[in-house]
Formats: C-alpha cells, structure tokens, sequence
C-alpha cells in the first residue's frame, strides 16, 4: 500500500538516550501489568511527547494513539488550557485536604460541573484519585448504606465475568478476570459474578436480543442463589472496556435494571471508560437508559491530564449516608485542588467545543461505516463491532462457524505487537483487537487510524499464512 500516512518502520533505540533512559527503566521501574524480564530485555518503548491524536517516541516515530493513553485522553494531546489551569491553581493553592470541615474552590467549582452533566438525581460526588480507589469507595459506600438501614447481612456485590473494575484488593476482587484472582488470594469475601453479556461467545443459537435476556437473568438466578437479604448491589460497566469492548444486546440492560428493582439491590454503573463522552453521551448510562444508583468516574473526567476519580452518588442514596453521621473513609488527595481545577477546565473544554456532540452527530457515523468497510469482509477476523469512540474485531479461524482460534489470546498480542511496529497504539484482549481513540479524530485522521488499522491486521494475516 503506497500510503503516505503509514509511520516508518525503521529499526529502533538508534538514539544513545534511547537507551540510557531504557537502561534506567529497566534498573529502577517496575511496570503496572507487565512481564519485567521480558520487558527489559527488549527495552521499553520511550515517549516523549504528545500532539493532538499523535505521541512522538524518542526515536523519533509519529504514532497514532488509537488508545487515547489508556481510555482516557479524550480532548487530545497537547491542551494548553489545561496545563494552563494546572499551572494557575499550583500557584494559587498546590494542595489542601478536603477533611476537617474544609473545602476550596476548585473542588466545589469541579463539583457543580459535573453533577449538570451526570444524569438526573446525580448532586453529590465522593472524590478518589483513579477508578479503582472509586470501586473500592463503592463496596464500602454501599455496605454502609444499608448497614445505615438496618440491614447489616447485605454485603454481597454481584459482577461479571470478564469485566474489569480496577486492580486494587477491592477492584480486582470485583473484576472477573480469574488470572487477576490468581495473585493476592482473591476475589476478597462478599463478591459474586455472573457470565458477561456476550453474545457472539455465549450466545449459541439464540438471537442478541433473546441472549440478551437470558444473560441478564443470570443476576436473578444469582440473587435468588445467594438471599436477597444477603446482596447489596450489581455492578457493570455500560460497555465492557478491557474486558475487550463487550457491547451488550439491547435488551440487557432494560432486564438487569427490573431485576435490580425487583429485589430492592442498588445498580452500579462503573463509567471509568464510558464516561465524559466516549459511547457518544456524557455517560454510558445516558446512551442505554440505566438508572443506576452510583457512578463510578475517572479517566475522560480530566482527559487523563491529572490523576482524579470519584463516585457519583444519587440524591436517595446520599440521603441516608449524609443523615449517618461519619462516613470514615477518604484519601489524602481526595478533591486535591490542582486536579479539580484541570478536571473542570476539561469540562468546559467538551462544553465550550461541543466535543461530544460535534463527534456524535459527524465523524462518529463516519467512523463506524469506515470500520465495518474495512473489516466486515476481512477472512481474519469477525464480531466487527463499534459504538461510539469503541472499535474491535475478534480474530477467529473460521468466520461462518463462529469459531475462534485455540490459542487467539496468544496470536492478538503478537497482532498487537504488529500494531506497534507500524506505530499504532491498538490493544489486544483475549482475541479480540480492540481500540478507544480520542473524541476529537477528524474524518481525515478516522482515515488514517482505519487504513492504518487494516493494513496492520493485513500483514498479520500474511504472518499467519507464512507459518
């Protein structure tokens, strides 16, 4: 393919600080998620820069970060308005705390912001410094409030294969990724999971909208398993993210929220990845309709400029909290006042561009016909899927069977690494290639990800053929 738009692949670490820098990374840094000896023995990719949709390495390699850094830089690279914010509020006030009776501006600023933003009933927010600190806000929040109720027994959070809620104790026991179990003695006591709502794995003969009925009510058969007097809440994601953008049949989330209304159990929508934009709406739970009782955010809440989460909470259930007296759990950095004020400066930014909706209403359609075209008839691949700023296809053998490669986990990472070789930032996950690029792609850039996308799956197909 003679396209101009294709990075170079010329051999790398010919930069001597290339090297030192790997040589000290290799020394002295551990990496989250990551095999060290194999990592260092290679030596880890250095960047030094970011632009708009663009990271630049120290070798010099313009990249397409199909990626967003790590779901998170939804307004792009490169914002001054953001460090700006970051540099103003440093100078005014670096840091105080939120606990002993004492707030500051920019937390309550950040605040009101968000809750015009979040779904009706949202007014209230429990700041963390990540998703996962969030998650493990929401076991305790959600044990406490019905502790505050007088139903201490009701402890258990049910969750869902495959999903993924962070990797602290509490997160990663939520999470139902069993190789995440299998370090630290987890999941920790009172967590459950049900089968993830995926139909082109677990659907068999039945159609999405009949599997989508049959996997929600597998929360049903799980309370009814476990007492209803003893289950405290459901939580998912809208969009299964790291799990390998899971996209629900449309009638899952209708049935997962009777259920939960049914049996009296809290809905927790997790919105780390969803959430500020990402399926087209400010949240996943905007896009399906969910009415859910806590929100978990981060990531989109600062584009991933400064480290900030939190856990909305709706009106009925920070009722009973703020009528309990001491709610005994926080962070030093909870609402630190420099990511707040970054926080809102990004919020504005999606306001004052229409971020979201110039994406919804243009390029995302756009994208989505570009995605289908490119791989609706590829021989490599099938569960061609994409909704909003989500895009993935799941490598399988033999696309009419629906049937999938033994081993497809092992082959998406070595896709993966093809991927980083033509300097495209695509994730691999189970065997599903997947990608969450930023909000602000133009139609031009949505071209060059997609081309630059098939040729990388193109030349691994060719891999596989000479094997």
């Amino acid at each position: 393919m003679n396209n101009p738009l294709i990075y170079s692949t010329t051999p790398r670490n010919g930069n001597p600080e290339t090297q030192r820098w790997q040589a000290l990374d290799a020394a002295h840094h551990l990496h989250p998620f990551s095999d060290a000896a194999s990592l260092n023995a290679k030596g880890s990719r250095v960047i030094t820069k970011g632009d708009g949709v663009y990271l630049y390495d120290s070798e010099g390699h313009k990249i397409f970060d199909a990626m967003s850094g790590l779901w998170c830089v939804n307004v792009g690279y490169g914002r001054k308005e953001l460090a700006d914010a970051a540099y103003q509020q440093m100078m005014e006030l670096p840091f105080y705390n939120t606990f002993f009776k004492t707030t500051h501006p920019p937390v309550v600023e950040l605040s009101e912001l968000v809750t015009k933003v979040a779904p009706q009933g949202f007014n209230h927010i429990f700041y963390t410094n990540s998703g996962s600190e969030g998650n493990d806000t929401v076991i305790r929040m959600v044990r406490h409030y019905w502790a505050c109720l007088g139903q201490p027994k009701k402890k258990v959070i049910i969750s869902r294969t495959n999903a993924y809620h962070g990797s602290t104790i509490g997160g990663a026991s939520l999470s139902g990724m069993n190789y995440m179990h299998e370090q630290g003695d987890l999941p920790i006591p009172g967590i459950a999971h049900i089968e993830q709502p995926y139909w082109y794995a677990n659907g068999g003969e039945l159609s999405p909208e009949e599997y989508g009925i049959k996997a929600a009510r597998a929360l049903e058969n799980k309370i009814l398993e476990l007492g209803v007097e003893n289950v405290a809440a459901f939580i998912g994601e809208p969009v299964q993210g790291a799990g390998g953008i899971i996209i629900p049949p449309t009638t899952y989330w209708p049935e997962i929220q009777r259920i939960c209304g049914h049996y009296g159990i809290l809905l927790i929508a997790d919105e780390v990845i969803c959430g500020f934009g990402r399926t087209g709406e400010w949240f996943g739970s905007d896009y399906y309709g969910i009415k859910p009782h806590l929100m978990t955010i981060a990531k989109g809440l600062s584009s991933g400029y400064m480290p900030i989460g939190g856990v909305l909470v709706h009106d009925s259930i920070a009722e009973v909290l703020m009528e309990a007296g001491d709610f005994n759990h926080g962070f030093t950095y909870s609402g630190h006042p420099v990511a707040c004020a970054v926080a809102a400066a990004n919020i504005r930014l999606l306001q004052r561009e229409r971020i979201i909706e110039k994406m919804k209403s243009d390029v995302m359609p756009y994208a989505h016909q570009r995605w289908h075209d490119a791989f609706d008839d590829h021989p490599l691949v099938d569960d061609v899927r994409c909704l909003g700023y989500f895009f993935a296809v799941t490598l399988v053998e033999e696309k009419a069977s629906r049937k999938r490669f033994a081993h497809g986990d092992a082959l998406a990472l070595q896709c993966r690494d093809v991927c980083f070789k033509n300097n495209l930032i695509m994730r691999a996950t189970n065997d599903s290639m997947i990608s969450a690029p930023p909000l602000i792609m133009t139609r031009k850039q949505v071209d060059e990800f997609v081309d630059l996308a098939r040729r990388c799956i193109d030349e691994f197909q060719e891999q596989l053929a000479r094997r």
